[in-house]
């Protein structure tokens, strides 16, 4: 299996605002036409309004590329950069999980 961990800072908290709605909209489209994600989940973070923390999770490389490369993940690409004055990525491996079936 292969994530992502990503944190997102919103420039603003209308700029908040409008990323959790390209967010949601996305994710209901992850939801449907996406058999690869196994976890795609978004959490605000407590104590800092501008914060939201990303968690992905995919079958394998080939699901996540499946995923980069689908329309509605570019468009959300692409639009996020308005709302937002940082990113930070790191890309995850997994050993050990509750809840997934981790291959070995």
């Amino acid at each position: 299996m292969f994530g992502l961990m990503v944190r997102f800072t919103c420039k603003n908290t209308e700029a908040a605002a409008a990323f959790d709605s390209l967010v949601a909209e996305t994710g209901e489209h992850i939801r449907t036409k996406e058999p690869g994600t196994v976890m795609y989940a978004v959490h605000r973070v407590d104590g800092r309004p501008l914060e939201r923390m990303l968690y992905e999770l995919y079958r394998d490389r080939a699901a996540f590329e499946a995923h980069e490369a689908a329309d509605h993940v570019r468009r959300f690409l692409a639009e996020r950069e308005q709302y937002l004055s940082g990113v930070e990525v790191d890309r995850l491996d997994l050993i050990e999980a509750k809840g997934v079936n981790v291959e070995r």
